[in-house]
Parts: structure tokens; C-alpha cells; sequence
């Protein structure tokens, strides 16, 4: 199979261990991966910020064939049984494409808005009400846990026998399903290819911070892969374990800092974007008010098998939770806007035509929460002022992320073996360490926007 690819330009699975790639990528939990944003609401800042989880997919498995050929062009210095065989490449690639399997719609967001549903019951016990969307699909042999992430379902997918990623595994090898689901949780009896799938210098970080840098027009987020990939060395091994990886100190610091930064950058200018936070918030307000109403009763349209599953308290069968992707899920909000509930309606109306909510930067309080929630409750003022729910028409929203946490997934490796951590030897990710970036704003309804304005400036 040969694909042209926008960021990495032509990928092919051709080989003998890429061989189960082509068939994986036919599948439908694979497939439904085409219907997943890897971006969110994000286009609705960045035009172009489209692309899917499908195509992050493929991405992240051809990163994942560099990293194998460079692996291999220095394993010959490890003893035999801690090199990179064909199988085991295999495993990594086919960890690499379906790490992401579990994802429900919008990226993130519905994960996060389902912490605020009822607690689930145990997998099984599920009866839909009358006039409710029966469940299709049949009860799992690998149930996720009561209140799964989104990496609960990929291990779910991969093990239920009955789907087509989990037959299309077994019959490479009956124990591949395991294996792959390891490599995605980053264990493996091999360290240095578990910190390949799963780590701070991972595939999936180096195609999603180029891909979604190409997708949005921002160049931060731009990195030197190759230079990256030529730099990878192997770190020293302790107690006779396999070794994990590093980085040659002479050659790859600056790859490593770059990498840092660009994540960094990303999340600045993309991920924060004050539009996309808006968006989201909106959207998670919106879920949060669907499951609260069919929770107490209310009937909605065009709610999915699953979302109601989660607002009653049960767990959905596996094939309810992957009928979900954002086609189903925008469908609803859009049927939602003529639902009884008025709040409902109209958030759901606002976001279907871009009506954002408007956003307040609190720059010099993000490490004060006693400040934010001043200022919180004076916009909520405004909101009850002007007849407006001030629970759902205005909010503290609290954007965090930590762009360099040493995790002992990556050494720097300096001549005749000598080893360190990125952050003994780079003045950049020592001040970068274990220091969170924050952005703390009030949203609030963008009729709102001059009263609380001058509210925050008197």
C-alpha cells in the first residue's frame, strides 16, 4: 500500500511487518477513526484544522517505521535477545496505528463532560427506557471499567474477539491483541520501544504536533524529526534489563529542546486559543445539560444509544460506544436545538452558528484562585443582571498543560556511556521542568461582553 500523505509525504506498508497494517486499516473501528477530528472544535479558530484521527493514525505508524529503521541501525551493539526483531517491530507499528482506537467524539471533550454523569453501573445491567434508541450491538467479552478513558476502550477494542481489529490481530498471532495493548500503556519487555509508543518523545507526539502545526497554519509547532530520529541512541542498560532510549549529547540536544518548544508553542497558540476554548466549554456545557435532563426524564431526539447509556448510569456495550463518532454526536446537538429545555436550545444554536462565547484573560491571576473566583462572581452578577442562568452563561475556564515533565523515558548519552537527564544539561528544559503552563479566563455569552468588561476594569 502506498499513501501520499500531506505532512510526511509518501508512507507505504509494504514490508512483511506491515502486512497486518493494510489489513488493519480496512476494519471498521479503524475506519470509524476517518470520523473522529483529531483537532475538536478546533477549525472553528483554525479553518483548516479538519483532519481526522485516521490520518494521524497512519502518520503515527510511518514515524514508527523511522524509528524501527534506526533502532536497527544501532542494535547491533545489544545482545541478541534485546533486539529489534521482525515481530516485535511488527507489535510497534500496529501499536502505533491503533493507539487511538478509544477515542470518542470531538477529541477530548466528551470524555470530559461525561465525568460530570451519573456514576456507571456494572457493564450488563443496562435497560434502555421506553422510547429511548435501543442498543445495537451485543455485551462485550473484555468490558472497559466503570467510568472508562478513552484508553480503556482502545485495550477493549483490541481484545473483544469479535471485533475486526482484535480478529485481524489474532490471526497474525493469537497474543498479539495483548502485546499491542501493552505497548500502548508503555510496558514492554523491551523499554526502549515501549518509550517509542507510549513516552515523552513518543510517535504519537512527533506526528500530532507536525500535523496539526501543517493543518492550522501555525509554524511553531514545526520540529527536525530526522535530525531527531539520527540522533536516537540507546541509553544504558541497568541491572542487565533491556536498555531504554537516549540521546546523543553531542548531536541531539538542540532536536530535543526544539521538540520541547514546539509542543510548547502549540499549546499557546493552538490548543489555548481563546476561540477554541470558548467552543469547548460551550460543548461541554451542552453534554453536561443533555445527560443532567435525560438523567431526570426528559426526552431528547436523536440522542445515541450511548450517551443515554451514560446519562442513566449504565455502562454501553462496546458496540453502542463505537457508534459513536462526531457525525452522530453533532447530529444530536443539532436536533437539540429545538428541544423544550430553552437553555439547551439555545446553547446548541449558538454553537451551530458560531455564535462563540467571548472570553476575559485573568493574566495576573492564574495562580490565584481566590482572585479568579472574585472575579468569577462579578460576572456572574452581570449574567443574573441581564436575566441570564449565571451557572451556564458564564464560566472560569482553567487551561493547563505540562510541556516538559521528566518522566526517565529519554537520556542524554554523552561519549564512553556517561548519561544524564535532558533537564542536568540543557539550560532550556531545566527552566522548563515540572513548570506547568496555565491560562486562567472568564467566559461568559457575548451579549455579556461590555458590561463585564467594565466590571473587570473599574
Amino acid at each position: 500500500m502506498i499513501l501520499r500523505d500531506p505532512v510526511h509525504g509518501l508512507v507505504t506498508f509494504e514490508g512483511e511487518e506491515e502486512r497486518c497494517v493494510v489489513r488493519l486499516l480496512g476494519t471498521p473501528e479503524v475506519q470509524r477513526l476517518r470520523r473522529i477530528r483529531q483537532l475538536g472544535l478546533t477549525s472553528l479558530a483554525y479553518p483548516g484544522a479538519e483532519h481526522t484521527r485516521f490520518a494521524h493514525a497512519i502518520g503515527a505508524a510511518h514515524v514508527m517505521q523511522l524509528f524501527v529503521a534506526r533502532l536497527r541501525r544501532i542494535d547491533g551493539e545489544l545482545p541478541f535477545w534485546q533486539r529489534l526483531t521482525s515481530e516485535r517491530a511488527r507489535d510497534a507499528i500496529a501499536a502505533a496505528l491503533l493507539h487511538d482506537l478509544g477515542h470518542g467524539p470531538l477529541s477530548h471533550l466528551f470524555e470530559e463532560a461525561l465525568a460530570y454523569a451519573r456514576p456507571v453501573r456494572a457493564p450488563g445491567s443496562q435497560s434502555p427506557e421506553p422510547g429511548q434508541p435501543q442498543a445495537p450491538g451485543s455485551t462485550e467479552a473484555v468490558p472497559p471499567p466503570e467510568r472508562a478513558h478513552h484508553e480503556d476502550w482502545t485495550e477493549a477494542i483490541l481484545l473483544d474477539p469479535s471485533t475486526g481489529v482484535g480478529r485481524v490481530l489474532r490471526a497474525e498471532d493469537s497474543e498479539l491483541p495483548r502485546r499491542v495493548a501493552g505497548l500502548i500503556r508503555g510496558r514492554h519487555e523491551l523499554p526502549y520501544l515501549a518509550r517509542a509508543v507510549s513516552g515523552t518523545f513518543d510517535v504519537d507526539r512527533c506526528d500530532y504536533l507536525l500535523r496539526d502545526a501543517h493543518a492550522t497554519g501555525v509554524r511553531y509547532g514545526e520540529l527536525d524529526l530526522p535530525w531527531l530520529l539520527r540522533s536516537l541512541c540507546f541509553s544504558a542498560s541497568r541491572h542487565g534489563e533491556a536498555p531504554g532510549l537516549g540521546i546523543d549529547g553531542l548531536k541531539g540536544l538542540a532536536a530535543i529542546e526544539a521538540f520541547v518548544m514546539a509542543r510548547l508553542f502549540m499549546f499557546q497558540q493552538v490548543y489555548f486559543h481563546k476561540a477554541t476554548r470558548a467552543a469547548e466549554w460551550m460543548l461541554q456545557v451542552i453534554l453536561r445539560r443533555a445527560l443532567a435532563l435525560l438523567c431526570d426524564g426528559t426526552r431528547l431526539e436523536a440522542v445515541p444509544p450511548a450517551f443515554y447509556a451514560f446519562a442513566v448510569g449504565n455502562q454501553p456495550t462496546l458496540g453502542e460506544y463505537l457508534a459513536l463518532d462526531d457525525l452522530t454526536l453533532l447530529t444530536a446537538i443539532d436536533a437539540w436545538q429545538g428541544a423544550v429545555d430553552p437553555i439547551l436550545a439555545d446553547l446548541c444554536r449558538r454553537l451551530r452558528a458560531r455564535e462563540l462565547f467571548k472570553t476575559y484573560e485573568l493574566l495576573g491571576e492564574t495562580g490565584a484562585p481566590t482572585a479568579a473566583a472574585q472575579r468569577l462572581a462579578l460576572a456572574r452578577d452581570v449574567a443574573v443582571a441581564r436575566g441570564l442562568d449565571p451557572e451556564v452563561y458564564v464560566g472560569l475556564d482553567v487551561a493547563e498543560d505540562l510541556p516538559y515533565g521528566e518522566d526517565g523515558s529519554l537520556d542524554i548519552v554523552f561519549p564512553r556511556g556517561a548519561t544524564r537527564r535532558p533537564s542536568e544539561v540543557s539550560f532550556v528544559l531545566g527552566r522548563l521542568k515540572d513548570e506547568p503552563l496555565r491560562r486562567v479566563r472568564l467566559i461568559f455569552a457575548s451579549e455579556l461582553r461590555e458590561a463585564v468588561h467594565a466590571v473587570m476594569q473599574s
